[in-house]
C-alpha cells in the first residue's frame, strides 16, 4: 500500500477544459523538457532557464547553457536575468496596491504628481499609463531618433527629462493601444513621490519581500554588481557569439533582476494573492478600454490571450540580447518562464513548446473566418467589373508615414504592391467581391475602397486602418533633391540632423549615427536602414519652401518635428 502510495504521489493529473486527461510523472516531464533544449546545452553557448509551475507547486526550475561565456558559468534556476518588460507586471501590481490603500486613483491625472509634465493639450491619466493608451511615445525608439545607441548609459532621470520636453503626443489619450515604456517609468516615479520612498525600496519592501521573491530586485544603478547574473550575447553570421551590454537603468518599466525560482513564486501567487488580496489582483486583470468602448488585451502590465481555444496570461520582455516570456493558464493553474541570454532564442516559442507537454496540443474547434473568399457564384457575380470602375481606384494610397500601397490595373483586374521603409512587396491579385471590395488572398484580408461627398475615391479601409488616397509626382530630380538639402533641428530632442544631395540621392548625417543613405518611399517621403527612421516626411510652408521634416520611429514614436535652421 505504501508503495502505492509513493507511485500516485509522482503523478501529475492534469486536465484540461474538456476533461482531456494527461497523466505522467515528474521525470517523464523532466524528459520531455529536457528534450526541448537539447541544442541548447551545446558546449560553449549561452541558453536559458526554464520554470514550470502546476496547481500551487514548483514543477521544475532548470538551466541549459552557460550564464557567462568568458568564465564558463552554467545556467541554473537561480541565475539572475534582467527580465526587461516583465517588470511591468509588478509595476501593475504597486499602482493597483496604492489605488486599494486610496493614495491615488485611476482617473488621477499624471500632472497631479507630476507637475514638470507638459500641459499638451490633453488629459493624461494614470489609467492610460497602465494600459498604453497615453499617446506617449516610446523612450528607446525615441532616443534613438535623438541620437542615443541603445548600448549607452540610459537612466530613470534621461528618460524622464525626454519625457517632460515632449511637444506632442502620438494621438490623443485613450484613442488608441500603442505600447509606450516611458509610462511605466512615469508609473515608477509616480510611485515614488507618493509613498517617499525611492521604487527600488518601496518595492523591495512592499512587493518582493512579502512573496519570498529573495533574489529580485529593480536596479536603479546600471554599475551595481549583481552577483550569479547572466550576460546577453548575440550570435553574428560568422556564429561567434559577441557580449552586449546592459547599460540601462530604468526601474518600473525595466530593469527587473530576478530568477526563474522567484517568478515560480510570483506565478504561483496569481490563484493565491499574496500582497493586496483577491480585490488587488482582480483589479489587475481589468483590460484598458478605449474612449470609442473597445477592449483591448492589456491589463497592469499583462496580456490577456488564449492559446489554442485556453485563455492566457503573458508577457514578454526583451533587452540587450536577453529575452524573456511569462505564460500562464488560469483555467489549468498553470505557469511557464522561460529566460534566455541567446538573442536567437525566442522566450515565447519555447514556452507554448513546454506548454504543450501538459495541454496535449488540444485543437480549439474550427471557428468560423470572417474573412473567407466568397462563393463561386458571387466571384464570377463581380469578376467583369467595368475598366472605368477599375480605374478609379488605380493609384497611390498611404497607409502610415513610410507605408503605402499601389493599387494597379492587371488586364481585367487589379494588383495591390505595398511598400515602405524594409522595400517593395510583391504585387498580389485582388479578387471582387463586391463593386467595392476587393479580397486579397496573400493578407487574408479585404481591401474596401471609400468615396467622398463628391462621389470620387478617397480612400480604402484594410482591417481597421485607413489609407487615403494621395498623389505621387514621382521621383524628386537632382534639382529637386538638392532642395532638401540642409540642416534640421529638433527643440524636443535637442538634437539636429544634416541632409546632403547628390544628384541621385540624399544622405542623412548625425554626430553619433554617421552617415545614413536615405531611400525614397513615395512621395517627399524618405527612410533610412536604421530600425527607427522608418519615415522622414519633408515638408513645405504655405509658400512651397522646405520648412521641416516629421520622423516617425514606427508606431510608438511619431510625427517628431525638425525644423529647417539653414
Amino acid at each position: 500500500m505504501r508503495r502505492v502510495i509513493s507511485a500516485a504521489l509522482v503523478v501529475l493529473c492534469l486536465m484540461d477544459p474538456s476533461g482531456i486527461l494527461i497523466a505522467q510523472s515528474d521525470r517523464d516531464v523532466a524528459a520531455r523538457v529536457d528534450k526541448l533544449f537539447v541544442n541548447s546545452n551545446r558546449d560553449g553557448a549561452p541558453g536559458l532557464a526554464i520554470g514550470i509551475v502546476r496547481d500551487g507547486r514548483v514543477l521544475m526550475t532548470k538551466g541549459y547553457g552557460l550564464a557567462s561565456l568568458e568564465y564558463r558559468v552554467p545556467i541554473t534556476g537561480s541565475t539572475v536575468f534582467d527580465v526587461a518588460s516583465l517588470a511591468k507586471q509588478f509595476t501593475g501590481l504597486a499602482v493597483a496596491v496604492l489605488v486599494g490603500q486610496g493614495k491615488i486613483a485611476l482617473d488621477d491625472d499624471i500632472r497631479t504628481y507630476l507637475p514638470e509634465f507638459p500641459d499638451l493639450g490633453s488629459r493624461i491619466t494614470i489609467n492610460h499609463l497602465l494600459h498604453h493608451t497615453s499617446g506617449l511615445r516610446d523612450w528607446p525608439s525615441t532616443l534613438s531618433v535623438a541620437g542615443w545607441r541603445l548600448d549607452d548609459v540610459i537612466t530613470t532621470d534621461q528618460i524622464l527629462s525626454m519625457a517632460y520636453k515632449q511637444k506632442s503626443l502620438n494621438f490623443s489619450p485613450g484613442a488608441e493601444y500603442s505600447y509606450s515604456n516611458t509610462g511605466y517609468n512615469l508609473l515608477a516615479e509616480i510611485i515614488a513621490r507618493v509613498t517617499g520612498r525611492s521604487f527600488r525600496e518601496w518595492m523591495q519592501q512592499n512587493l518582493f519581500q512579502p512573496l519570498g521573491m529573495t533574489h529580485t530586485h529593480f536596479r536603479d544603478d546600471y554599475t551595481e554588481v549583481i552577483s550569479q547574473s547572466a550576460s546577453g550575447y548575440s550570435r553574428w553570421a560568422d556564429s561567434t557569439y559577441h557580449r552586449v551590454p546592459d547599460n540601462l537603468s530604468a526601474p518600473g518599466s525595466s530593469s527587473l533582476f530576478t530568477t526563474v525560482e522567484d517568478l515560480a513564486r510570483w506565478l504561483i501567487s496569481f490563484d493565491n494573492p499574496v500582497v493586496g488580496g483577491k480585490a488587488t489582483q482582480a483589479l489587475t486583470r481589468t483590460r484598458g478600454v478605449l474612449n470609442d468602448g473597445t477592449t483591448i488585451p492589456y491589463a497592469f502590465g499583462i496580456t490577456h490571450g488564449d492559446y489554442q481555444g485556453v485563455p492566457t496570461l503573458s508577457h514578454s520582455g526583451s533587452w540587450a540580447s536577453v529575452g524573456t516570456f511569462l505564460l500562464y493558464f488560469p483555467q489549468q493553474r498553470l505557469g511557464v518562464i522561460v529566460l534566455a541570454n541567446d538573442g536567437t532564442i525566442d522566450p515565447s516559442r519555447a514556452a507554448y513548446a513546454i506548454a504543450d507537454i501538459f495541454l496535449g496540443k488540444k485543437k480549439p474547434d474550427a471557428l468560423a473566418d470572417t474573412h473567407a473568399p466568397v462563393s463561386r457564384q458571387k466571384q464570377e457575380k463581380f469578376s467583369k467589373l467595368s475598366p472605368a470602375l477599375l480605374d478609379e481606384y488605380v493609384g497611390l494610397y498611404r497607409l502610415a508615414p513610410g507605408w503605402y500601397v499601389q493599387i494597379t490595373r492587371d488586364g481585367q483586374g487589379l494588383k495591390t504592391q505595398a511598400t515602405a521603409w524594409w522595400g517593395p512587396e510583391k504585387a498580389f491579385p485582388m479578387t471582387p467581391r463586391s463593386a467595392n471590395e476587393f479580397w486579397v488572398e496573400a493578407y487574408r484580408a479585404s481591401i474596401v475602397f471609400q468615396r467622398g461627398a463628391e462621389g470620387h475615391v478617397t480612400h480604402f479601409n484594410y482591417r481597421d486602418m485607413r489609407a487615403a488616397k494621395v498623389s505621387d509626382p514621382g521621383p524628386p530630380s537632382p534639382s529637386q533633391l538638392r532642395q532638401l538639402a540642409g540642416e534640421y533641428e529638433s527643440e524636443e530632442l535637442h538634437t539636429t540632423y544634416v541632409v546632403e544631395a547628390t544628384d541621385s540621392m540624399l544622405v542623412l548625417w548625425h554626430p553619433h549615427h554617421g552617415r545614413v543613405p536615405l531611400t525614397r518611399v513615395a512621395r517627399s517621403d524618405f527612410a533610412g536602414s536604421p530600425w527607427f527612421l522608418n519615415s522622414i516626411d519633408f515638408q513645405r510652408d504655405s509658400a512651397g519652401v522646405i520648412s521641416g521634416f516629421m520622423v516617425n520611429a514606427g508606431d510608438r514614436s511619431r510625427n517628431i518635428w525638425f525644423a529647417r535652421r539653414r
